[in-house]
């Protein structure tokens, strides 16, 4: 079986159990919650907060995290728009809990801008790790329950949204000095 195939097989079996849920009708509520943390407004509001009132790291925290969006954002809407994998609500017959914002699953830019956010916190403030971590993957998970996402679209976000951040991190010093 190529690795393609194997990757849909697991997505749909994952996605299967996670919708055939006993309660999967109530935990979508609960995702729904859950999903609109990573609309980004939280990230902008904690991150403009910590700039102005957090002295030690704040703006340092802000900075990166712009430079971190900026390299997400754009990659992730490359990706998303040369993959064009279609949503599991397009693509089986089933309906969605909620309806997506665009048309294309791969990857979830909900789990990036999480992952994004999550490594960030990990790097500037690293008791919060754990929490930040926690919140990025209930994010990602929210997606899959709603029915707009695959597993390996999580995955995918979480993978991007990391590296975005790692590569800010490491170009951080370099603009520091500018």
């Amino acid at each position: 079986m190529s690795a393609i195939k194997l990757l849909t097989t697991f997505d749909l079996f994952a996605f299967n159990w996670c919708l055939g849920l006993p309660r999967a009708p109530e935990l979508a509520k609960v995702s729904r919650q859950v999903s609109r943390l990573g609309d980004g407004g939280l990230y902008l509001v904690l991150g403009m907060s910590l700039a102005v009132f957090e002295l030690q790291n704040g703006m340092l925290f802000f900075m990166a995290g712009l430079l971190a969006y900026s390299i997400e954002l754009p990659l992730y809407l490359l990706l998303k728009n040369t993959i064009k994998r279609d949503r599991p609500c397009d693509a089986l017959p089933f309906e969605a809990y909620i309806v997506p914002s665009d048309k294309f699953s791969f990857p979830s830019g909900h789990s990036a801008a999480a992952f994004v956010f999550a490594t960030l916190i990990a790097h500037f403030y690293p008791g919060f790790t754990e929490f930040a971590y926690s919140l990025a993957v209930l994010v990602g998970v929210s997606r899959v329950l709603l029915g707009v996402h695959y597993p390996t679209d999580i995955v995918a976000g979480a993978a991007l949204g990391m590296s975005s951040a790692l590569i800010a991190l490491n170009f951080l010093p370099a603009l520091m000095t500018l």
